[in-house]
């Protein structure tokens, strides 16, 4: 359950930080934030991604072995990292219609769920 707990979490501060990173290059796209002042920018992502921190250290807390979770720090941030991608991908296809993925980044993503195997091997 905890391991659950812990991805459910990760999948849901990668959404926030996903959109504070790069949500601002959608609205500046949309002319929303064409005449911000990039500080206001950069408070707005802030705000963002205070909330991804708000699931991000709840999922490192429960998933921890250290707090008695299921995962060693290593596997939680290749889980993150693998999570992150997959947010990434999925807000790049519906979010920003211009960029597209192709076979290279493909391969990429292929070989980091494999270094998830590799870092879940005992």
């Amino acid at each position: 359950m905890k391991g659950f707990a812990t991805v459910l979490l990760l999948v849901t501060s990668n959404i926030f930080m996903t959109f504070a990173w790069y949500g601002n290059l959608k609205l500046q796209e949309m002319k929303i934030t064409t005449d911000w002042p990039l500080i206001l920018v950069i408070l707005a992502s802030w705000g963002l991604a205070l909330f991804e921190y708000c699931f991000m250290i709840p999922a490192n807390r429960i998933g921890s072995d250290i707090n008695g979770g299921p995962f060693n720090l290593v596997q939680l941030k290749v889980i993150q990292e693998c999570i992150s991608l997959i947010v990434f991908s999925l807000i790049l296809a519906f979010c920003f219609k211009t960029q597209s993925l192709h076979w290279n980044h493909l391969v990429s993503f292929v070989f980091l769920v494999i270094a998830v195997f590799f870092a879940f091997l005992k």
